[in-house]
């Protein structure tokens, strides 16, 4: 587990631009793909200090880097603060429409599909774990915040509705106003997180992470009026109560999670260029097909299970389909980013290919386990999957200096968890 010595000698300067054409597997896989100009060999270790490969230029923009750590503490108090506040507006809307019998039950029933989600998050996000603090946002966003603001935009439709029959304008509120109001509220909180957390924010499985998670708690909040309004208003509230549970908490868990994953993934896309433009266009853009994925839903009327069967059940599977073919792609990238460090010094191939992979991560972390060695080895496979996604934004060719004081730092931390692992 220690680095390899490379020959002694002058190393070249890593910072520079590369005028030599791409590595041939510097582009493994269609993600995270990088332009000859940009390419710039991983700094080399060379057997000293980690100092002496860090330019000059880059030591002063690692006060900037922890700079960026701080916002994401400020993020986090702002988001609770802005999520108390709004449940001053959430909470009193749901008991008025529930009582507190239906709310109770509404609420304890919502846990049941919001585990399912919160499972399909983890499993989704064990290869690069997001900060449990960006999570607890956007979980909260989803859960309070998007819900306040989908009650505080919701009346304007009403007034701009120009029908006078009640069917009308219930139609018009479902297949309208739900996908645009609530679409809008929920990718809100992803655009926040975009900007303000941008240097967590590195692709787009972490845009579906965090889709998934703010469509989870809009879903938790929506469940419980759903699921409360079924005992409060209904004659034989158990047998609606079963129903609406079945559509919603059997049929369709995973329903705003699809919707709004859409706009994640196209976020998510936007965050690999490193661009405050691109992420506000991506906003905009990624908001169009989870708008029409949502009409689609609930404009499903009396040929409900037809539509289902057909198009649902399909956009599902494609949905599962296309999440594992973003983790493969991410392990890839992953993987020849390490393999870029291995040729500088920083790991040998062989301990590349047991932090790429889900079987070498096993294969380690049992080893680590027996030796009492578990906590400081998953820190250690954090840290270098951290430290791969650092190279590939140094790659982008935005915020380089930036994002090298980042480097120097990762890789200081990579050396102190070889030795507290070799201890």
């Amino acid at each position: 587990m220690y680095p390899q010595q490379p020959s002694s000698g002058l190393p070249d300067d890593p910072y520079r631009g590369s005028t030599a054409p791409l590595p041939r597997q510097a582009n493994p896989s269609w993600m995270g793909q990088v332009q000859p100009e940009h390419y710039r060999a991983a700094p080399g270790h060379q057997g000293r200090p980690l100092e002496g490969v860090v330019p000059p230029h880059a030591e002063g923009a690692a006060l900037q880097a922890s700079r960026t750590r701080g916002g994401l503490v400020g993020l986090t108090v702002a988001g609770s603060l802005l999520a108390f506040l709004s449940l001053f507006l959430v909470v009193p809307f749901l008991l008025s429409n529930t009582g507190a019998a239906g709310f109770l039950i509404g609420f304890l029933a919502s846990l049941i599909p919001l585990a399912v989600v919160l499972a399909a998050v983890h499993i989704i996000d064990r290869w690069e774990p997001e900060p449990k603090r960006l999570l607890f946002f956007a979980f909260t966003w989803g859960a309070a915040v998007s819900v306040a603001v989908t009650l505080l935009i919701q009346p304007f439709f009403v007034i701009a509705f120009q029908f006078t029959d009640q069917p009308d304008l219930q139609t018009y509120m479902a297949t309208v106003q739900a996908p645009i109001v609530e679409e809008f509220a929920k990718s809100l909180g992803l655009l926040i997180l975009l900007l303000a957390a941008r240097r967590q924010f590195d692709g787009p499985v972490d845009g579906v992470v965090f889709a998934f998670t703010i469509a989870g708690g809009f879903a938790f909040t929506e469940n419980i009026l759903y699921f409360g309004r079924a005992i409060a208003e209904s004659a034989s509230p158990a047998s609606d109560f079963a129903q609406v549970f079945f559509l919603r908490g059997v049929m369709s868990p995973f329903a705003h999670a699809i919707f709004t994953g859409t706009t994640g993934l196209v976020m998510g896309f936007a965050a690999r260029r490193w661009h405050t433009g691109a992420s506000i266009g991506a906003f905009f853009v990624g908001l169009l097909p989870a708008m029409f994925l949502h009409n689609r839903w609930n404009s499903m009327g009396q040929g409900f299970l037809l539509d289902y069967i057909l198009v649902q059940v399909p956009i599902f599977v494609l949905a599962v389909g296309g999440i594992i073919f973003l983790r493969v792609a991410e392990k890839r990238l992953t993987r020849q980013r390490l393999l870029e460090y291995a040729a500088a010094g920083w790991f040998t191939p062989a301990e590349v290919q047991l932090l790429a992979t889900h079987g070498g991560r096993r294969m380690v972390l049992a080893w680590a386990a027996g030796s009492g060695r578990k906590r400081q080895m998953k820190q250690f496979l954090k840290a270098a999957t951290q430290l791969a996604n650092t190279r590939q934004r140094i790659l982008s060719g935005r915020d380089v200096p930036l994002h090298q004081a980042e480097e120097r730092q990762q890789l200081q931390r990579i050396v102190a968890l070889r030795a507290a692992l070799a201890g």
